[in-house]
């Protein structure tokens, strides 16, 4: 674990803008007019609306998105009661979570009051502001009356996390801990140590799960709580004893198959684990210091399965892979309560994700090859992409099936894409490239079959059915780094280029490649020799149509990789040049940027094909382009070097394209702002357009301003680099692509194949 020092916290905290959160306008407010329609007097008609229909608040309002976390700070993370404004930036870190997690928007709101009551009635009276509310970090016993009297007299979600999260979370982790010590649920013994509020509403529901009340031993400070002990609570009541041959942790746990330690630190010795039975599950999840060290535990004993409250050690329960999906089901919903059955159904959603394929994000955030169902794997990751559709689809389900959703959601597919765009996991384009490269996967090569990332991507566009993938490598290093991975190369044709059954096909390439280029120079024999380079053999099969389009990058230099396809594959007729597109995805729109990768100092005469080049790609997309070429100068106020090339490139494409909505040369910031460019310059061809292309006037402002963009907006989404001009679907990768980078350009090739082929057919 990082050990986190006293100014580091202080210092995160207190830079810049102070807290962690913020409130962010969501509708246009720059004119009169904006602000007309965002209050008076346009603000009047959605709020007589919601008059004549509460519902309608969750149409015109934030309502619907929009969680109170409130404490009163007396239970305040193992720091105790220090405060309601002590706990406040516990809260404001909850409602980051609840944002970055759960796209849910929080207002953090501590309560100065200790009175149930007066706490009670404080919270209702501010409920109608929001869809849900979280209840955190309040002492119990008064957590328990305070939760069970808002959630009768409230008609909005109200869950107290610090009792039902740990419960949701440990409970997954239980179901499949059992599955993996092979033990079932109703026969084992378990031992619960502490009494509080997160204590008695996980062993509650690990007995609604299939738990034997009789089969429990709780402890509290004073030891196993038996029938026989006065001054019980309620809680504290219900799961008393009628043994009194037990009152220590050291005689409860003689035995025991499960340990849930909701406690202290180091209470629990090796000794006492050494005791329990075969295959011991052991929870401790004390914070900051667990009932018994990770490390101790599994030196115990091996068979131990352990989990702890800490990210740095397996099977860490925390409370972030339940709380923003439960309450983004039941938001989602308008529903009235969280109850039981949205509970369990987010139990069960969190024990399968478990058991499935670990996506490729998970692997790379914690620096493994593959996590796999298991003794040190048996609880998702918080990170873990899925988490977001699986769960908040679970809960919402049985929101509805239950009766107490108020929205009954029709298209569950529609949804499930929903909340993947709502956290940038997908957008509408990379969606749309997905359908239709699924509608006629093509054969598509892969260079580098033995780099991991390729190989996964392979793989993953396999399993997306977007292609038939071929890879290039030695066959033994890739069926070996298969294996690792655990993946499934079922339907992946391998070729190893040194192979001697690939020399007639490496003769015929090379045979074909020195005849085309005879008059430059080329031989036999060394068409032959480049045959063993995976770049040529590649783009060869693609020229000769042994595979309809390759995929290369991740190793090979840039310059040597576009030296093979003018070699190889040659440029598209009517053009001398080619080039490469980066698309931008943001909360602004889609965004096409060129060139990114291949021409360093394009002349006018690259310029022109590149805005030609852009304007074809930006059609392949299902986008009517509308140009803007850049530079540092506006109109022919500079008029040397790159501006003056991108003005004569301006000049060619207006005489020659009279329809195309392009100009230039301009600074970014008239292109990107219409009402600017249209006051000062209104004359342009883009006069009320809203620029979806810019072309810049060399390699280095086009690579720095999509580098630049990705560094500062990591939510935006990147596509590319995306080929522009060769004859046939050769695209490139680089060696920063992530899995999901290469399978999108994948789909993008596969497209391009598509393409291809209907054009020679007609």
């Amino acid at each position: 674990m990082v050990k986190i020092k006293k100014e580091a916290a202080l210092n995160y905290h207190s830079c810049g803008k102070p807290g962690k959160i913020e409130v962010v306008p969501t509708k246009p407010y720059s004119t009169q007019t904006d602000l007309s329609l965002a209050y008076s007097p346009g603000v009047a008609e959605p709020c007589l609306e919601i008059e004549k229909d509460p519902e309608n608040a969750y149409k015109y309002t934030a309502k619907g998105n929009l969680v109170a976390v409130i404490s009163n700070g007396t239970a305040v993370l193992g720091l105790g009661d220090i405060g309601a404004l002590g706990g406040k930036p516990v809260m404001e870190g909850k409602g980051l979570l609840f944002k970055i997690y759960g796209g849910i928007d929080v207002f953090d709101i501590e309560l100065d009051e200790k009175d149930p009551e007066k706490f009670i009635q404080a919270v209702k009276a501010i409920a109608p502001t929001f869809g849900g509310i979280n209840l955190e970090d309040i002492k119990a016993p008064e957590c328990f009356e305070i939760e069970r009297r808002l959630k009768e007299e409230l008609d909005i979600p109200v869950m107290h996390d610090d009792q039902h999260g740990t419960a949701i979370i440990s409970s997954a982790g239980l179901l499949n801990a059992l599955e993996v010590a092979g033990k079932k649920i109703e026969e084992v013994r378990v031992v619960v140590n502490g009494a509080g509020a997160s204590a008695t509403s996980c062993t509650k529901l690990y007995i609604k799960l299939g738990v034997k009340k009789e089969n429990i031993l709780m402890l509290d400070s004073k030891g196993v709580i038996t029938s026989d002990r006065e001054n019980l609570t309620e809680n504290k009541r219900f799961f008393a004893t009628e043994r009194r041959d037990v009152h220590t942790l050291e005689e409860a746990i003689k035995g025991a198959d499960v340990f849930l330690g909701l406690s202290k630190g180091n209470v629990l010795s090796q000794d006492m684990v050494r005791s329990m039975a075969k295959s011991p599950i052991v929870f401790a999840l004390a914070n900051p210091v667990s009932e018994i060290s990770y490390e101790d535990a599994m030196a115990s004993r091996p068979d131990v399965l352990m989990s702890t409250g800490r990210s740095d050690y397996p099977n860490q329960i925390n409370n972030v892979i339940g709380f923003p999906y439960i309450f983004r089901g039941a938001l989602d919903t308008h529903a009235t309560t969280i109850n039981e059955e949205m509970k369990l159904a987010a139990v069960h959603a969190i024990a399968n994700l478990a058991k499935q394929p670990v996506p490729e994000i998970v692997n790379s955030t914690y620096h493994v090859n593959n996590f796999s169902f298991g003794p040190s794997y048996f609880i998702p990751k918080p990170v873990d992409p899925r988490l977001i559709t699986d769960v908040s689809m679970a809960v919402a389900k049985a929101a509805i099936a239950s009766g107490v959703a108020r929205h009954v959601i029709q298209d569950w597919d529609a949804y499930r894409l929903q909340l993947k765009e709502l956290m940038g996991q997908e957008s509408k384009l990379t969606r749309q490239l997905y359908d239709t490269a699924r509608r006629d996967p093509q054969r598509v090569v892969f260079a580098e079959g033995n780099h991991p990332n390729m190989l996964k991507a392979a793989v993953e566009a396999k399993a997306e059915g977007i292609c038939h993938p071929i890879l290039l490598g030695n066959d033994e290093q890739i069926k070996k780094l298969s294996s690792e991975l655990k993946l499934n190369m079922e339907g992946i044709e391998v070729i190893n280029l040194r192979d001697d059954k690939q020399n007639e096909r490496r003769e015929n390439y090379a045979r074909i490649l020195s005849e085309k280029r005879a008059r430059e120079g080329a031989t036999f024999q060394e068409a032959n020799d480049k045959m063993f380079e995976c770049n040529y053999f590649g783009m060869m099969m693609v020229e000769t149509g042994d595979a309809d389009a390759f995929i290369t990058g991740i190793y090979t230099k840039y310059s040597n990789t576009i030296k093979v396809a003018k070699e190889v594959i040659g440029i598209r007729e009517g053009l001398d040049h080619f080039g490469t597109m980066h698309i931008l995805n943001s909360k602004k729109g889609t965004y096409f940027l060129a060139d990114t990768l291949i021409n360093r100092h394009p002349n006018t005469d690259t310029l022109i094909d590149l805005a030609k080049l852009a304007e074809q790609s930006v059609r392949f997309f299902n986008h009517e382009p509308v140009i803007a070429m850049i530079s540092y100068s506006n109109f022919g106020s500079d008029k040397e070097g790159s501006p003056k090339k991108v003005h004569e490139a301006i000049n060619y494409m207006h005489q020659n394209y009279p329809e195309l909505a392009i100009d230039g040369e301009m600074q970014v910031n008239f292109a990107m702002d219409r009402k600017l460019r249209d006051a000062k310059y209104p004359f342009t061809r883009l006069k009320g357009k809203d620029v979806n292309t810019l072309v810049f006037p060399n390699l280095s402002s086009a690579n720095t301003c999509y580098k630049f963009i990705q560094a500062m907006q990591p939510e935006a989404e990147l596509i590319g680099p995306i080929q522009m001009g060769l004859n046939k679907p050769i695209h490139f990768t680089d060696i920063e692509s992530s899995v999901r980078d290469i399978v999108n350009i994948t789909a993008i090739a596969t497209i391009d194949a598509i393409v291809e082929k209907k054009k020679k057919n007609n």
